[in-house]
């Protein structure tokens, strides 16, 4: 059973950086889909970039240009490096996988980010 686990959200200031990282259990990381989303008090998930199977990122418009997904498979570990963060950012942010060949979905616990001087 994949399992995964957030680590690296905290306060910072606008403009500064943060970074995600994603642990994840299981032997089928390497063909996962690996998505960072996010969710703001009283919004809806909203997708923030993907990490195809051995295709191109894509970023939500809002974050282009700021913010890179990169993913190890030797490790099982997907990241979300975070630059000239805006207090629209904060929010608590969510790893998920979607596994080949069944399409199952998998949520990690969400880590809070918080962006306020």
């Amino acid at each position: 059973q994949v399992q995964l686990v957030e680590s690296g959200g905290g306060l910072v200031q606008p403009g500064e950086s943060l970074r995600l990282s994603c642990a994840a259990s299981g032997s089928s990381f390497s063909k996962n889909v690996m998505a960072w989303y996010r969710q703001a008090p009283g919004k809806q998930r909203e997708l923030v970039a993907t990490s195809p199977n051995g295709g191109s990122p894509h970023y939500a418009d809002s974050v282009k240009g700021r913010f890179t997904i990169s993913r190890d498979n030797g490790k099982n570990t997907v990241d979300l490096q975070m630059d000239s963060l805006k207090a629209e950012d904060t929010a608590v942010y969510y790893c998920k996988a979607i596994l080949p060949f069944s399409g199952v979905t998998v949520w990690g616990q969400g880590t809070q980010v918080t962006v306020s001087s």
